[in-house]
């Protein structure tokens, strides 16, 4: 494994994603809170997923994290398979799957080399994911080489002209006396695991410029309206920010 990936690996083998700000210790209590917390903090996530029109798909979703969304595919009736880099992920989201009845092909393997043929999967969801692995472009194009055609991909990536990558800029940056310091060398070195990297809306679309269609909608996160580690700003605040400065594109397409 490339060492640049395995530092990722051993970043989220200690906390997969969304498990940080979980408090509760037993495991019923800790699956509510990690699904409690996801969709208040990005309620949007079900526009772009939609779930709900998952039933029968061969469903493929790249680095599942600790499985809150691959769940509510499962639930809904897709044909579910899923890979992340990090072993501790899948066994939290195959145990979380198992509590409820719910299987899942479930995998440990790289995104810029999946493990499928070509035109495997009617969808390829993956939500904040490939801006970690160091060929994010080869990871986009494995998205679209195991998508049948015709079949549709949502994928969401950081913004690097966001409210987000501003604060870190201020933070790692300006107040520590290097304002020539590059927002893509801040979030490399301090936005989650090591290499994490943000892209223009232009160049976010321009990784999936292979498929049939695809449009990028740039979202304002509650990320975006932080003042404490738990602490955000009011819902209605988020009305005053301009959509182009939000931490997340979702780029959604059909190849």
């Amino acid at each position: 494994m490339h060492f640049e990936k395995e530092a990722v690996r051993r970043y989220w083998d200690a906390a997969p994603c969304g498990t940080a700000d979980v408090a509760a210790v037993d495991a019923a209590h800790r699956d509510a809170e990690l699904e409690g917390i996801r969709y208040e903090r990005e309620p949007f996530i079900p526009r772009f997923a939609r779930f709900d029109s998952a039933r029968g798909e061969r469903l493929l979703e790249v680095g599942v994290g600790a499985g809150t969304d691959h769940l509510r595919f499962a639930r809904a009736g897709a044909v579910c398979t899923g890979i992340d880099l990090s072993n501790v992920s899948l066994e939290t989201t195959r145990r979380r799957l198992a509590s409820e009845g719910l299987l899942s092909d479930l995998r440990v393997a790289d995104a810029e080399t999946l493990p499928f043929g070509d035109a495997s999967f009617d969808r390829v969801y993956s939500w904040g994911v490939i801006h970690h692995t160091p060929d994010t472009a080869q990871a986009a194009r494995e998205i679209l080489r195991v998508l049948r055609p015709g079949g549709r991909f949502c994928v969401m990536v950081y913004n690097r002209h966001s409210l987000v990558a501003a604060q870190a800029w201020l933070v790692y940056a300006a107040l520590r006396g290097h304002p020539r310091r590059s927002l893509a060398d801040v979030l490399a070195q301090h936005m989650e695991s090591p290499g994490t990297k943000g892209y223009t809306a232009a160049e976010a679309r321009s990784l999936f410029r292979g498929a049939r269609e695809s449009a990028v909608e740039t979202v304002v996160t509650p990320y975006d309206m932080r003042i404490g580690r738990r602490r955000f700003l009011p819902r209605w605040s988020w009305r005053a920010v301009p959509q182009r400065l939000g931490w997340f594109h979702v780029v959604v397409g059909t190849k």
